[in-house]
């Protein structure tokens, strides 16, 4: 489904900046060709795609945006706020400069440091740079990626923080991404990944437009999301969704079956899903409507 095109001048006066989201498409390497032909013929109404087309320096152009936009698909730019690989391009001036924003390597992901993103250098030497990159660029919002980092990080690094602290410092973080983003460009999207919990906490809500939430029915590759965090995890979007936000989910299949069942659990829930391999590597047919 077509959307229409915004002007300069952002959205009418309370109109839905997610209205005409249908369906979602999350590609975050191998594009074709390095370019964003593919997604633009695949006709998803919102992609989540990388900032760079090489997950590196490589950043997509304002015109490949565009054209992509023209084809009737939002886009998202996904990027990390709580940690930051080692393959990007301001992770070596940040180690040798800033090296104290540095926290512990992230066990699940070798290369990937958790880092203090309450810190002020934080937000005007990493955020704020791929926050202005993407407006410059014409998305129509970003994708946060690691809000996780205020429980996985290593509190033996952070004397003095606790945990419910530290959740505070990442909904301030979410909430200034937003405001930034909407005051540069009305409409401006904010979607974080995971870690709905932090609903519970003042202006985390109202700063966001909606969440994304991987694996709340399969986790990598086909196995059936039957932990109790998933059932946690579960109602919390839900309680998201019931305040008016737009849930993205994607759950990670390749059996039939499975990719059928999470597609009815997402119609089920008035989710918005996809169902995608684990690299996020290739474009899946979206889910019947």
């Amino acid at each position: 489904m077509a959307t229409q095109r915004r002007s300069d001048q952002g959205l009418p006066s309370g109109a839905n900046p997610t209205a005409g989201i249908t369906n979602v498409v999350f590609q975050l390497q191998n594009y074709q060709d390095g370019r964003l032909h593919a997604l633009a013929r695949a006709g998803f109404s919102l992609a989540v795609i990388d900032l760079a087309r090489d997950a590196g320096s490589s950043y997509f152009t304002a015109d490949e945006i565009t054209r992509l936009k023209e084809a009737g698909t939002k886009v998202l730019a996904y990027f990390e706020i709580g940690s930051i690989e080692d393959f990007r391009p301001d992770f070596s001036s940040l180690r040798g400069h800033h090296g104290d924003l540095f926290l512990n390597e992230w066990p699940s992901w070798p290369g990937e440091y958790f880092v203090r993103y309450w810190d002020t250098r934080w937000w005007s030497l990493a955020i704020r740079p791929r926050v202005d990159r993407a407006l410059a660029a014409g998305f129509d919002g970003v994708y946060l990626d690691t809000p996780l980092a205020y429980e996985e990080l290593d509190l033996s690094m952070v004397p003095g923080e606790q945990r419910d602290g530290l959740a505070r410092k990442m909904v301030d973080l979410i909430a200034r991404v937003s405001r930034y983003g909407k005051a540069a460009k009305p409409g401006f999207l904010v979607f974080p990944n995971n870690s709905p919990e932090l609903r519970r906490y003042s202006g985390y809500t109202e700063a966001i437009d909606g969440i994304g939430m991987e694996s709340l029915f399969f986790l990598p590759a086909d196995i059936p999301c039957t932990d109790p965090y998933c059932a946690t995890n579960l109602n919390e979007a839900r309680e998201l969704r019931k305040a008016g936000k737009t849930v993205l989910a994607i759950d990670y299949a390749n059996k039939p079956e499975n990719i059928a069942a999470a597609c009815r659990r997402y119609r089920e829930e008035h989710f918005i899903g996809y169902v995608g391999v684990k690299e996020l590597d290739t474009i899946r047919p979206a889910c019947a409507e």
